[in-house]
């Protein structure tokens, strides 16, 4: 028979508190260590740095590029607020920086903002697939289901930028000029389809693994 201390279950741990603490911890982006601000620190730094040093090492091949990547997946493990800091911290490294010289203000804001929420779209992301039971992180994350879905997102956010991207490019250079922001799509289809194709491949195959290989090194 169940017996209550002044309306409380018996049964129940008297250290409630300490309880939901630590399920809360244990719980925490699929790691205990995520909850230490050290860590994170480090963290937004080592990804930041990376989607950096990624960004130059490729910048002379044209529209082929990890940035995005490794920016998304920083965001996916650390959260959206995190994953916002390191869109922006290493967009406005890397596009300040820029070997090709730096944007003009209007392109170079749209960067900012759009890697800033690439950042931040990891994080939404990861509270969404955390919501299915079938999500397990630290394990095989190369299920079809999963790559149609990461792909898509790679595909999405590239389409995005390369539409808006080209539109203020062209309104920079040429003004209200339909005939030719229509040339300037035109024109750039060959490269929209190589960064189309290379992030969309790279958010199937690399992202996966990336996302099991850092969860198991956080365990």
């Amino acid at each position: 028979m169940e017996t209550k201390l002044n309306g409380i279950d018996a049964e129940k741990p008297s250290n409630c508190k300490e309880v939901i603490k630590k399920d809360k911890i244990e719980n925490y982006n699929g790691s205990i260590w995520l909850e230490k601000k050290t860590i994170r620190i480090v963290l937004i730094s080592t990804f930041s740095a990376l989607a950096v040093v990624l960004g130059y090492a490729l910048v002379s091949i044209p529209n082929v590029e990890l940035f995005t990547l490794m920016i998304f997946l920083g965001g996916f493990i650390l959260g959206k607020r995190d994953g916002l800091i390191i869109g922006l911290l290493s967009s406005f490294i890397f596009v300040f920086f820029n070997p090709w010289g730096t944007s003009q203000l209007p392109l170079f804001t749209y960067q900012i903002t759009h890697y800033s929420l690439t950042g931040f779209l990891g994080g939404v992301m990861q509270t969404y697939l955390k919501k299915n039971d079938s999500f397990k992180p630290k394990e095989d994350l190369y299920t079809l289901r999963l790559m149609i879905f990461f792909g898509f997102i790679g595909l999405s956010i590239t389409l995005m930028f390369d539409i808006i991207s080209t539109l203020i490019g062209s309104l920079i250079n040429f003004g209200f000029d339909i005939e030719l922001l229509i040339l300037s799509y035109i024109s750039g289809i060959p490269f929209t389809l190589a960064h189309l194709i290379g992030n969309t491949l790279g958010f199937i195959f690399i992202l996966p693994g990336s996302i099991s290989l850092i969860y198991k090194l956080l365990d």
